[in-house]
């Protein structure tokens, strides 16, 4: 029977339960093949010891250390490379008619989706801590508390959220498995124009203003207020303005893609 929408479909439990059951088989996937986690934090981790390590002697407008100036953005390109890895799950479902042997049981139409999101900030949190431990090793220090180190991570997991929404929609539209990842690119390089690696006062006037009035800016600076335990001020709720309404807008986009094409 295909699923048209969940209210005329018999259901045999509720979207929590259907999600829950989604999320397992995502995670078991991840758990077969945990490289995918180590791989997601490799790139960042190089990222880390090449910046800090050298080109980190010539960067004199940072004040201190150069480590804890940079790994607020190195978190974020962090989940830009890992919900790579969520679109591509995506695709290998749709194109492998998971999704439409799926629509044809009675469950939440918008469970599958929701596994995959749910999947994605499970192996994107587990791919950060790696990241952080390494951050640690190399001289990474915060006077954070208890809980400027909980609002660090429920900020990134908002991002993740955010980000992963915006995955769904490539990975339900891409006609290959090249195709799936391309998008992600941009979000990668997007803390390369942002205060992620140096201040933006010395960038050049367009690029100044694009930096400083870009989400990831607001978003590595509150990280950054957080691990020094200083008062965030405007940044923080700048950032999370950019979360959540990126997060609306990307959710109601993936939706309306996915109502569109198995709708």
């Amino acid at each position: 029977m295909s699923v048209g929408s969940e209210a005329k479909t018999p259901v045999s439990g509720n979207l929590a339960h259907d999600t829950a059951v989604l999320l397992q088989r995502s995670l078991r996937h991840v758990l077969r093949s945990p490289d995918t986690i180590v791989t997601t934090a490799v790139t960042p981790i190089a990222m880390l010891l090449l910046f800090v390590y050298v080109f980190g002697g010539a960067l004199k407008a940072v004040d201190g250390s150069y480590v804890d100036y940079l790994l607020p953005g190195i978190l974020l390109i962090t989940i830009a490379s890992g919900i790579a890895y969520t679109a591509f799950r995506l695709f290998t479902d749709v194109s492998g008619g998971i999704v439409d042997r799926l629509r044809s049981m009675p469950i939440g139409r918008s469970a599958l989706l929701w596994g995959h999101v749910l999947t994605s900030l499970v192996a994107n949190l587990a791919s950060l801590v790696l990241v952080v431990l390494v951050a640690l090793a190399m001289g990474f220090r915060s006077g954070a508390g208890v809980l400027a180190w909980l609002a660090v991570a429920g900020l990134l997991a908002l991002v993740t959220l955010a980000l992963t929404w915006i995955a769904v929609i490539p990975g339900l539209t891409a006609k290959s498995a090249d195709g799936v990842s391309g998008f992600s690119y941009p979000l990668i390089f997007l803390p390369f124009v942002s205060s992620a690696f140096v201040p933006t006062a010395g960038m050049p006037g367009p690029v100044r203003w694009f930096a400083q009035h870009q989400p990831v800016t607001s978003i590595v600076n509150t990280i950054r207020d957080l691990y020094a335990g200083i008062p965030v001020g405007d940044q923080g709720w700048i950032a999370l303005a950019w979360c959540f309404g990126v997060l609306v807008v990307a959710y109601a986009l993936a939706m309306g893609t996915y109502r569109r094409k198995f709708g």
